[in-house]
């Protein structure tokens, strides 16, 4: 039982733990084990988390099927940046079986780009050094941008600044081949601000991946407002190809996932900087069957890029943003990265203080959670992917929302509009017009 809590909660998966009492009870009869596995099995299937479990199946299937409509298989990729997020795309796309190059201004970077690309294939591979040996064969440094000039997709994967993406573009267009994709795996900037630095807009698309890369299976497909159908088409495809599940998303501050997951993020770090221990608040989520709480999330993220997400969120839709998350990073405190941020780290774990309490722990979970339900009723009505259904798969599977829950929004439908609402109304009246309801909530 201990071991199986480790992985999952009782409260949250009951399965687990039903095959553990059949075995303590029945073992030495396995006749009566037979026919009380039967009638354990008939009544969690009709449990709630059955139920919701089944409909998150149904939900990847949806999102394995996108990109179907267009056969896209390149025969070389070439990433730019060879940072955390460009080294580990690169290093995926070659365990698909895909030839890549990476490209990355100091030789310095591109050196430990290929360190943690070969410690990523021996975890793939394990023993099989034929598959190991394969694989780096298929990734290839590239200080010079050799690779540009013959790729059929090309990944942008540099830090988020307007300005240095569009200068980039417009030095390495006129080397691209005619039918090539430009990919950018921005995580919050609209394509429209990055697309006229282009002689043609419409190859560019977002191929936005979640860190990190090998373990986060959704993989956001940006379109613009000018990007080119075939070409969203062929960034779908290519998502499927390397064994995502891909979502095409529209251009907005944030997209989807970091849209919807970044004024949960905000809230907790506000609730830090109200005095309320960072253990609580992580312990708050955890128990309402997220995998990690926010401020390990953020710390793990990074609370430099957190702040640069949430500044562009904050200016593009009036989110308030938290004094102390300006004062961490001012104060070179990012994280798991630099050592220390909301929590200090030894061997890359936080270190928690486990007897951290706080008054009113349902609160702390209400305020969490009603953010990120409220910003999912609003990209719903904002039509920032096409259905209700694709709002739940996209935060089940870019951020690991309680699958058990089914998603954000059936999660209000079947918890019940009503009574959801007026929570956040009460929390309105308490914490200000951050709880205000979205005008989509009443149609659901």
């Amino acid at each position: 039982r201990k071991q199986v809590s480790r992985k999952a909660k009782q409260a949250h998966y009951p399965a687990p733990y039903h095959l553990i009492d059949l075995w303590q009870r029945h073992a030495d009869n396995p006749e009566r084990m037979l026919r009380e596995e039967a009638i354990s099995v008939a009544k969690l299937a009709t449990t709630p988390t059955a139920k919701n479990l089944v409909r998150v199946y149904f939900l990847q299937e949806q999102l394995k099927s996108q990109g179907k409509q267009l056969a896209f298989d390149p025969g070389h990729v070439h990433v730019i940046g060879g940072g955390i997020m460009g080294g580990d795309i690169a290093s995926w796309c070659a365990i698909q079986g895909y030839s890549v190059t990476v490209q990355d201004q100091e030789p310095a970077r591109l050196a430990q780009t290929f360190k943690r690309a070969q410690a990523s294939f021996k975890k793939k591979y394990k023993r099989d050094r034929r598959a190991i040996i394969a694989a780096g064969d298929r990734l290839m440094p590239d200080h010079n941008g050799y690779g540009v000039s013959r790729a059929d997709i090309i990944i942008e994967a540099i830090f988020e600044d307007v300005d240095v993406k569009r200068a980039l573009y417009q030095e390495i267009e006129p080397r691209m081949k005619a039918g090539a994709i430009l990919a950018t795996n921005t995580s919050s900037i609209r394509l429209e601000d990055l697309s006229s630095s282009l002689n043609k807009p419409g190859r560019l698309v977002g191929l936005h991946f979640f860190n990190p890369v090998a373990k986060m299976p959704l993989v956001e497909i940006i379109r613009g407002n000018e990007t080119d159908d075939a070409v969203v088409q062929q960034a779908l495809a290519f998502g499927r190809n390397i064994s995502k599940l891909p979502l095409e998303v529209k251009s907005s501050p944030g997209f989807l996932v970091n849209r919807i997951l970044m004024p949960y993020l905000l809230e907790a770090v506000t609730m830090v900087g109200e005095g309320v221990p960072p253990e609580v608040v992580d312990k708050a989520a955890t128990d309402f069957g997220m995998p990690m709480g926010p401020i390990e999330l953020a710390d793990t993220v990074g609370l430099d890029i957190c702040k640069s997400v949430a500044e562009i969120l904050s200016a593009a839709l009036d989110m308030p943003m938290p004094d102390n998350l300006d004062d961490m990073a001012a104060a070179n405190k990012l994280g798991k990265k630099s050592g220390e941020g909301f929590y200090t780290y030894k061997n890359g774990r936080p270190q928690k203080n486990k007897a951290a309490r706080y008054a009113d722990t349902g609160k702390v979970q209400d305020r969490l959670v009603m953010r990120l339900l409220n910003e999912a009723t609003a990209c719903l009505r904002e039509g920032i992917v096409a259905s209700d259904d694709l709002i739940d798969a996209g935060v089940i599977f870019g951020t690991g929302f309680a699958p058990f829950r089914g998603g954000p929004i059936h999660y209000v439908r079947e918890t019940g509009k009503q009574k959801l609402g007026d929570r956040m109304n009460q929390l309105r009246l308490e914490y200000g017009d951050r709880f205000a309801l979205d005008t989509a909530w009443a149609g659901l």
